[in-house]
């Protein structure tokens, strides 16, 4: 159940330290596609000398015992150093701990909030990506992820396993991991004309596993990631400072303060690219990050296409449509809430004139969730439950000049329970930007967030929580448009 503090929960550098691998390799590497896109990516260039027939070609490389045995290797090497430096030490395991937890129930936990919703959806992103790049398909990475998780949950732990670890580890952690590899794999393959030592050093910094991988030679011979058309992505980092406009603390003892912030975005295979197709799980996704002074990471979330179909209207309209999976984690100043998910929806762009174009989002449907409140003034203020949730963004985008960004993210009526209390929760996440490029990548940004929480528990007499703020950010965009795309 517990995931090591210091082994899982990337904060401080190792959040600033993602967070500008992910700005400076995945938003700059959107620019430059490989000279052949149908080329695999990954292949290792053959001296040229050598000369191979097309009958002998190599087939892609693909390993389900060195997948297997390289989640083995980390649990191990993760549970020796839990054993060593975490208390309290729930990392002896022993063949009567084990036998234990076989023929035991399994609970759901109470570990910190970080820790379970955190902590664990990064170790199952491990576990996936070791997969992936051992050259499996994202579903078998998924499997790899659940087993993986399930091993540590029994094995790895001399505490009972934990269902609500299983669900964030194995699910959330594939969502968030399918995105770490395509990114990273974004700063290898597309990484404008950088050293190929730094490409290699961000991509290992993304997915440590594809890292480890790619130097023992294995993933260099991993199947093509792109298939026919190179994705159309839009990229952008935000640096600045926001200020409190209005809070209600609710029942948290945590004092509201000024935030300096770095906030990173990346959406990949928006629609509209000629000759690009939705057929893979992630062939469209949205990765967006955001850490702060006051909270190291302030959200995360992940959310991508599982399964979908592209769609048109004239020559004005472009979009696909299909199931979704996503993983979240929001952690404003005063209450945090994670959810691993399914939805159902659309991403579309709209030709409003020709030099203003209207992208969107709209999906919906139900996430395993819990909410829980920071320095919380009582116990019975950490729940688990599954809640109905929707995704909300609009993107107005005027030519090479400005856009208006509107997102909303909302857990509605979800019906928390507990062993022993039961109640309500609804979140609110929403965020109104205006951006304005002065010249080349570089931008201005004057951003609006707010984060609201209504509950109704037993033993909490407050019934509210919430936080807004405006700051203002220095933006870098790549590329000439604002992430409009042309057909």
């Amino acid at each position: 159940m517990n995931a090591s503090a210091t082994s899982c929960r990337p904060r401080g550098r190792a959040q600033a330290l993602l967070l500008l691998a992910l700005a400076t390799g995945s938003a700059r590497a959107q620019l430059v596609a490989p000279a052949d896109p149908s080329a695999d990516p990954l292949a290792v260039p053959k001296p040229a000398t050598i000369q191979h027939p097309p009958e002998v070609d190599p087939r892609p490389y693909k390993s389900y015992g060195a997948a297997a045995l390289e989640i083995l290797a980390f649990q191990v090497a993760l549970n020796r150093i839990d054993h060593a430096f975490v208390k309290p030490d729930d990392y002896g395991v022993s063949v009567g701990s084990i036998r234990r937890n076989l023929h035991g129930s399994w609970v759901e936990d109470r570990d910190p909030f970080e820790i379970n919703q955190l902590g664990h959806p990064y170790q199952g992103s491990v576990y996936f990506n070791i997969a992936r790049s051992n050259g499996l398909t994202f579903w078998e990475s998924l499997g790899y992820a659940f087993g993986g998780s399930a091993v540590w949950e029994i094995a790895g732990e001399t505490t009972q396993p934990s269902r609500n670890d299983q669900i964030t580890t194995s699910f959330g952690g594939s969502f968030l991991g399918e995105a770490l590899y395509r990114m990273a794999n974004l700063v290898l393959d597309r990484g404008d004309g950088a050293a190929p030592l730094l490409r290699e050093t961000g991509a290992a910094v993304v997915s440590p596993a594809l890292g480890y991988n790619r130097q023992s030679g294995r993933a260099r011979r991993a199947a093509a990631l792109w298939a026919g058309a190179v994705p159309a992505t839009y990229g952008r980092l935000q640096l600045g400072a926001s200020s409190p406009t209005s809070s209600n603390v609710g029942p948290s003892l945590a004092t509201k303060r000024r935030e300096v912030a770095a906030d990173f975005a990346l959406e990949y295979g928006l629609p509209g690219k000629d000759g690009y197709t939705w057929h893979k799980p992630f062939d469209y996704f949205l990765f967006r990050a955001r850490v702060s002074n006051v909270n190291g990471v302030e959200s995360l979330s992940s959310r991508g296409l599982l399964f979908g179909a592209p769609y048109a209207s004239g020559s004005i309209l472009r979009g696909v449509a299909g199931i979704y999976g996503s993983y979240d984690y929001l952690s404003p100043q005063l209450f945090r809430i994670a959810s691993t998910g399914v939805t159902l929806g659309s991403n579309a762009q709209l030709w409003l004139t020709d030099r203003l174009a209207l992208q969107g989002h709209f999906s919906a449907g139900v996430g395993y969730t819990a909410t829980g409140t920071i320095r919380a003034s009582s116990s019975g203020q950490y729940h688990y439950g599954v809640a109905p949730q929707t995704n909300l963004g609009l993107r107005l985008i005027g030519g090479e000049r400005f856009s208006l960004d509107l997102n909303s993210s909302a857990f509605v009526d979800g019906k928390i329970t507990s062993p022993d209390t039961g109640g309500s929760d609804r979140v609110l996440r929403g965020d109104a930007a205006l951006t304005y490029r002065i010249s080349g990548p570089h931008a201005l940004t004057l951003k609006y967030l707010t984060s609201r929480r209504k509950f109704s528990f037993p033993n909490v007499a407050e019934r509210q929580q919430r936080y807004d703020s405006v700051g203002l950010y220095y933006t870098w965009i790549p590329g000439r448009r604002m992430g409009a795309v042309s057909w």
